[in-house]
């Protein structure tokens, strides 16, 4: 995920302001982006959202110091709480620079049929993008040696494309084609990209107790117009800001999917991983679980290590 700005415009813009100030500007910013965010073409909202959220992250600090029953934290509307906590949730998920994972991905059909396939996945942190992503698979024989590559970017189209061994080509992922099912599962080639904070637009709806832990719970819209979602409903844990559960509605506004985040660990002493994740189609019946192990951080990747070039050598 995007790692926090080290030089804000914002810092430079208003030096002597005080925190009220500070916010309300910064409160303009929001209401600025969610204004014209329907009226304006996708890269354009992802401009002016990025604005926003540059915005609430230079702020960070005052929210942090204001704590929730002050003036200031009751003051946030709906769509300024929503983006707070999405800005938080990511501050404490950067830093991380790279790790490495293996997991299994069980398929299961509407009778309870299930197959498994086994994968390995490395994830490379980038300063001032999204992140690089490659997962490999080596299970079964069908797909052995099939391997899928991510560039995320927080504003524009993110990169992605298909290495298929036994037609021995890269196949690019076009955005028209980002709602279609990543390898025959529940996933789409949309959730597998990591989640940007420019991504979408937010509004806190509630707080909630979610099997006995509490939660904030905020709807985001994606700014992409190529999104398979007309909008998601998310739950993080109060405590941690990690993600519970998140509800996707369909371009028809119905929900389709259901995905869960079950036996998290922490690692390095900061960053949380789910070992299980769950993801329940409930138009189709069908369901697809990965189950997420081996874990390791700070391996040394780098950039040469998520060439699409490589693709067809990649071990």
């Amino acid at each position: 995920m995007q790692t926090m700005a080290k030089d804000s415009r914002w810092s430079r813009l208003r030096p002597a302001a005080g925190p009220w100030e500070r916010w309300l500007l910064i409160a303009w910013m929001v209401a600025v982006a969610l204004l014209f965010a329907r009226n304006l073409a996708a890269q354009e909202v992802q401009a002016v959202v990025g604005t926003a959220v540059a915005g609430a992250r230079a702020g960070a600090d005052y929210a942090d110091g204001a704590g929730e029953g002050s003036p200031a934290a009751r003051a946030l509307s709906a769509e300024e709480r929503g983006l707070e906590i999405a800005v938080e949730a990511d501050r404490r998920d950067s830093g991380f620079s790279d790790f490495t994972a293996e997991l299994d991905m069980i398929l299961r059909n509407r009778h309870g049929q299930q197959s498994t396939r086994r994968m390995r996945t490395r994830t490379l942190e980038v300063e001032a993008d999204g992140d690089k992503s490659l997962v490999i698979f080596d299970h079964p024989r069908d797909v052995e040696g099939t391997a899928f590559l991510t560039f995320s970017h927080p504003t524009g189209n993110d990169d992605q494309w298909l290495y298929l061994p036994a037609l021995k080509r890269v196949k690019r992922i076009s955005t028209s084609n980002k709602s279609g099912p990543f390898m025959g599962s529940e996933f789409s080639y949309e959730d597998i990209s990591s989640q940007e904070v420019e991504e979408y637009t937010y509004r806190y709806l509630r707080d909630e107790v979610l099997d006995g832990t509490e939660a904030f719970v905020v709807e985001q819209v994606p700014v992409d117009r190529n999104s398979g979602y007309s909008r998601q409903i998310v739950w993080r844990d109060r405590e941690h800001y990690r993600q519970l559960k998140v509800e996707f509605y369909d371009r028809k506004g119905e929900l389709l999917k259901t995905l869960t985040w079950h036996g998290y660990q922490q690692y390095l002493g900061q960053y949380w991983r789910a070992d299980e994740m769950r993801m329940v189609n409930h138009q189709t019946g069908k369901s697809t679980v990965l189950d997420w192990r081996d874990y390791e951080f700070g391996t040394g990747l780098t950039a040469r290590d998520f060439d699409r070039n490589s693709l067809k050598r990649v071990r």
